[in-house]
């Protein structure tokens, strides 16, 4: 039979186990939306240039487009503009880029006119237009980035 002191020796030893526990067990689990790291994310990575858009408009901030997707689908514009390469390629009147839950859509705003974005450009344009629109989806204008005139772009959900 057990003894009272061995008993109580064993219930000190379970309650000294669950104490010594991490401390990360001891605090509330706190839920931060996916959104919450990405726009802080977008907003630490560098200086923004406003003057690089304008006409920014949030079409719907609860439309739910992916960070990542949002970043591989700003470098696969016009066939890709990733790696070494500079420019748009091709100087098409209209391109678009689909990667996961991002679709962009641009536009040469004057007819007739070739998109001729640089890379550094377009990405100044897209992180000054998300800093408007830190959510969902959004539209606006490049200035510059084409031939003659402005690049009008769409962010959307497809």
């Amino acid at each position: 039979m057990l003894s009272s002191t061995v008993l109580l020796q064993a219930m000190l030893g379970l309650a000294g186990f669950s104490v010594a526990a991490p401390y990360y067990h001891m605090q509330p689990r706190v839920v931060v939306p996916q959104t919450y790291y990405e726009v802080i994310n977008a907003r630490v990575s560098s200086p923004i240039d406003k003057t690089t858009v304008t006409d920014v408009k949030c079409i719907d901030p609860k439309a739910h487009i992916v960070f990542h997707d949002m970043t591989a689908a700003i470098l696969s514009i016009c066939g890709g503009i990733a790696g070494d390469i500079t420019h748009c390629r091709g100087r098409p009147e209209e391109t678009t880029a689909k990667v996961g839950s991002a679709l962009f859509k641009l536009k040469a705003v004057n007819p007739g006119a070739k998109i001729t974005i640089s890379k550094g450009h377009w990405e100044q344009c897209q992180r000054a237009a998300r800093d408007a629109c830190p959510t969902g989806s959004m539209s606006g204008t490049c200035i510059g980035g084409a031939t003659s005139g402005n690049v009008e772009f769409t962010l959307t959900n497809p």
